[in-house]
């Protein structure tokens, strides 16, 4: 598989990507390494690895990172109850309890997290690792014999080795440094927010029915509302919950009251703060500046 051939599957799978992108998950496939993609939250980060996964016609196993992450969420923990059902079982038919310990810490009693399920899938899936900058130290550090060396180690059981390779990726919103010796294990890749041309052909890709010319206009006010200084930049996942709700409102382009314009910002806004700071006077600006920027017509793809 080549990357243009990665490009086409991840297309049809609803994710446009770059080149860079394309041929990162290219070479994360060829030569068995991870993928750390970092970036500001709402770029889509999350998004590329669902998309890998339909894409390639695998598994999906996602690991939500959080600062009280553990092994027992991440990795393997022991069926607690299914266990002491089983010794009342044994207590109760007079079985034999020389090898109870050895029956009770074996496989059927282990109950699997998204690390091992990866590992120990019969085919290969992908496992995301997601905003793996919250986790702690120690956690990553655990990570390193899993990528390392695609094995698990239980220390009831011994050495788990993987049945197939995953294809791995990790996500980081950037909001702690990571270890070099993480890095080194990775293929790195900076996802960023999408160009204007390319942002359109998201939306045009998501969103079809909707009217070109109230895409173009959305984006373009998006675009230029970034620039702002916002407590939270609005990602490519807000422009499309707002452009869904103007196609709801059967628009075919951005409402000219600005008291209309305001009611739909709610799916861009985030915070009191930002929806307080985005003032009519600076809407006013905003869209001024998008009447003044063009988009490339050669770039656009044109609708039927």
């Amino acid at each position: 598989m080549n990357v243009q051939q990665i490009s086409a599957l991840l297309s049809k799978a609803s994710y446009i990507a770059d080149d860079s992108l394309s041929e990162m998950v290219w070479m994360g496939l060829t030569i068995d390494r991870p993928l750390l993609l970092e970036g500001e939250a709402g770029v889509g980060k999350t998004a590329i690895a669902q998309a890998c996964a339909t894409a390639l016609g695998r598994d999906l196993f996602r690991l939500q990172c959080h600062e009280s992450l553990d092994l027992n969420q991440a990795v393997y923990e022991w069926n607690y109850s299914r266990q002491l059902l089983e010794i009342r079982l044994r207590e109760a038919e007079g079985g034999d309890k020389a090898g109870l310990r050895d029956d009770l810490f074996s496989e059927k009693f282990l109950l699997k997290r998204p690390l091992m399920q990866a590992i120990t899938s019969a085919k290969p899936s992908v496992l995301l690792i997601d905003e793996i900058d919250r986790a702690d130290e120690a956690f990553e550090a655990y990570l390193l014999e899993v990528l390392g060396e695609f094995q698990i180690t239980v220390p009831e059981l011994g050495t788990i080795k993987a049945t197939s390779h995953p294809l791995v990726i990790l996500t980081s919103n950037g909001t702690r440094d990571l270890s070099d010796a993480l890095r080194r294990r990775c293929l790195y890749h900076y996802v960023d927010y999408p160009t204007v041309p390319r942002e359109l052909n998201i939306v045009q890709t998501l969103i079809p029915d909707a009217d070109l010319e109230l895409l173009q206009q959305a984006v373009l006010f998006v675009h230029q509302l970034r620039k702002e200084d916002l407590d939270k930049t609005p990602g490519i996942a807000e422009t499309l919950d707002w452009i869904r709700i103007l196609c709801a409102q059967n628009l075919k382009k951005l409402p000219e009251d600005l008291r209309e314009f305001e009611g739909t910002l709610a799916a861009l806004l985030k915070t009191r703060n930002d929806q307080w700071q985005v003032s009519t006077h600076v809407l006013e600006k905003l869209l001024g500046s998008r009447q003044r920027v063009g988009i490339d017509p050669g770039v656009v793809a044109s609708r039927s």
